[in-house]
């Protein structure tokens, strides 16, 4: 009986991944950039793309109790990857606080890609429990409204039940099948 040889985290691994990691930070996400009205700006016009785009995001984002703008999410990758990007949670449209994303993988993977999300919190629980946390991560739960392949999924009272929507779109890069599942999100002060 023979069994499969376990993934090991090597020096060379790491260097790679620390790697990735710098490469990230350095394509122009917001990263070392401390100002807000910069976030402010890429949030509107990330949601004026969505919303053109995506037509049945206008409803969500109505009926959602908050929005969560990350406009540009970096990853990259060569065994061990990373991702980063920076954001703002808005309440009736207006910007309450400011998040970072940061999402670190490992695994069969090579590329990098630039992408947008938004999260919508449907439930004041949803969003309570975000803004309490310390550090809030995405996990299988989160619905999607708009996949990584830029389809759209129908909004229905389903839909609009479940506490946390997705919206992924904007995707460039080489790498394929953004999702959010890992991803942490930390409150920051810009």
């Amino acid at each position: 009986m023979s069994s499969s040889p376990t993934p090991r985290l090597t020096r060379r691994g790491f260097a790679f991944g620390m790697a990735g990691l710098t490469f990230t930070a350095a394509c122009g996400n917001g990263v070392g950039n401390s100002n807000a009205n910069m976030i402010d700006a890429r949030v509107d016009a990330t949601l004026n793309q969505m919303y053109s785009q995506y037509p049945n995001t206008v409803e969500i984002g109505q009926k959602a109790n908050g929005i969560l703008v990350m406009p540009l999410v970096t990853e990259a990758g060569f065994v061990v990857g990373g991702g980063y990007g920076r954001g703002a949670l808005r309440i009736n449209g207006v910007t309450v606080d400011y998040y970072s994303a940061v999402k670190g993988s490992a695994g069969l993977q090579i590329g990098a890609q630039q992408y947008a999300h938004v999260l919508f919190f449907m439930t004041q629980d949803a969003l309570n429990e975000f803004r309490r946390a310390s550090g809030w991560t995405a996990g299988a739960d989160v619905g999607y409204v708009v996949r990584d392949q830029a389809d759209s999924i129908a909004t229905d009272t389903t839909t609009l039940r479940t506490p946390v929507l997705a919206a992924i779109f904007g995707q460039a890069g080489l790498q394929i099948g953004a999702t959010l599942e890992g991803t942490k999100y930390t409150r920051i002060i810009p």
